[in-house]
């Protein structure tokens, strides 16, 4: 279904600049959070370095392909005020939202992993926002609008334990927000399939609005092979008034990991969508159908993808399968 782009993978460590003297020789980039400013792109990467501490690098491209990458992490100006010990923070989501860009991330903590929430205008100066999920929760994607008065957000509570790791979840839940900082979880959107390709689930980039619903990429995970588990991607409608209604969802995955980049690297197996840009919207803010998307992806939590589509295959794609 969706088209790897032949320059995959578009960045690798070897595309990350030296910044000393945190930054010397990266491990690894991938996960990024992606919007389209004017005629640029933009990516918010996850790089980890070699002691496996993770930072957040802008990275520019005037194609969506070739990128070039700043020489000084992102920082979160406030977040240093936070009480507790914050390790990481990584996996960007990035959302336009009432002429703001807003960021919605995970960071982990003593106590799981929590969400946090950025805000910029320039991606020059960014300010952290506050925590924003209560509990072990990860994959926060903010609605570009609200909905019947409401900010929406798709997340995940880790509520899941795997044998041998972390907890994680196998459902999406749609939750509400006066002020984009207390939130209220409203119930869960889709469930995992047990013995099948997503048995875990989360959300990838923020979802976008189309003629037929919100469209929403997730990622899904099978851990019933024993070796190891398969990072894939699918994609679900939902309605537009009311996205705790499910109008489609891919049977099969849309996206699975086959080349090389995605099966060997420092999690095996793995594509992991996170970043996606509409090349084309119409009135009211709704994706047409020819669209094309550009899909940026972690491989195998080492590099970074580049998947494309239109609008109309991936919707084609639920109501099919």
């Amino acid at each position: 279904m969706l088209k790897r782009h032949g320059a995959n993978p578009i960045l690798t460590r070897t595309d990350i600049p030296d910044i000393p003297p945190d930054l010397i020789d990266v491990s690894s980039v991938f996960n990024p959070g992606a919007v389209k400013i004017d005629d640029s792109y933009l990516l918010l990467l996850r790089v980890q370095n070699r002691g496996r501490e993770t930072f957040i690098l802008k990275a520019i491209s005037s194609d969506g392909i070739h990128f070039s990458v700043d020489a000084e992490p992102v920082h979160f100006k406030g977040i240093e005020k936070l009480k507790q010990n914050v390790y990481h923070v990584y996996d960007p989501r990035i959302t336009y939202l009432n002429g703001t860009y807003y960021i919605m991330f995970a960071m982990d903590a003593d106590n799981g992993c929590l969400l946090g929430l950025a805000r910029t205008e320039n991606f020059e100066e960014y300010e952290f926002v506050d925590i924003v999920g209560h509990g072990d929760i990860r994959n926060g994607v903010l609605f570009p609008e609200k909905v019947g008065g409401k900010y929406l957000r798709f997340d995940r509570p880790n509520r899941r334990s795997l044998e041998g790791g972390p907890t994680s979840g196998s459902e999406i839940f749609l939750s509400e927000s006066d002020d984009l900082i207390r939130w209220k979880e409203i119930g869960p959107v889709i469930s995992g399939r047990f013995h099948y390709w997503d048995e875990t689930i989360g959300s990838g980039p923020p979802p976008i609005k189309t003629s037929e619903g919100w469209l929403h990429i997730y990622h899904g995970v099978a851990h019933h092979f024993g070796s190891a588990s398969i990072y894939q991607a699918g994609a679900i409608l939902t309605d537009l008034n009311d996205p705790l209604k499910v109008l489609a969802r891919t049977r099969q995955n849309i996206l699975e990991p086959r080349e090389m980049y995605e099966l060997t690297g420092q999690v095996p197996n793995v594509v992991f969508p996170s970043g996606l840009v509409c090349e084309d919207f119409g009135d009211h803010g709704i994706a047409r159908n020819g669209a094309e998307l550009k899909i940026y992806y972690g491989a195998a939590d080492t590099t970074v993808g580049l998947a494309v589509c239109t609008v109309a295959e991936i919707i084609q794609a639920c109501v099919e399968f």
